[in-house]
């Protein structure tokens, strides 16, 4: 689904944004992540820095919610989609490159195909 122009500047200004998964059981997980960016029209993508839960529940269900919050003006938006993880390739060569100029290094990289999304 392409997302507004609403949404992409909502992720744009918006403090971490809270990813919520599922295993396949249905045991959930909550993260925040402060990396989540816009990639094109269609996808988002975060990285994974020390999120063994987020990333071993989406192996077993790649399904995924996130809201993000713009708190002073309490508006926002929450996305649902399909995740894909990623671990090498171009955008995980440019995200690790990104992350080490803050001494930081991805073990994954998570791409979000948006399904659905509504702005509050």
């Amino acid at each position: 689904m392409k997302m507004s122009a609403e949404v992409k500047k909502t992720i744009a200004e918006c403090g971490p944004a809270i990813i919520a998964t599922a295993s396949k059981s249905g045991r959930p997980n909550v993260s925040p992540k402060g990396s989540l960016r816009v990639v094109d029209d269609e996808h988002v993508v975060f990285a994974d820095v020390r999120s063994p839960r987020t990333i071993s529940n989406l192996e077993e269900n790649p399904y995924i919610s996130i809201i993000c919050l713009k708190m002073p003006e309490r508006k926002g938006c929450r996305i649902w989609g399909k995740a894909e993880i990623i671990d090498s390739g171009e955008l995980f060569d440019q995200w690790s490159q990104e992350m080490a100029a803050r001494n930081m290094k991805p073990n994954h990289i998570v791409k979000v195909a948006v399904d659905e999304f509504i702005v509050f």
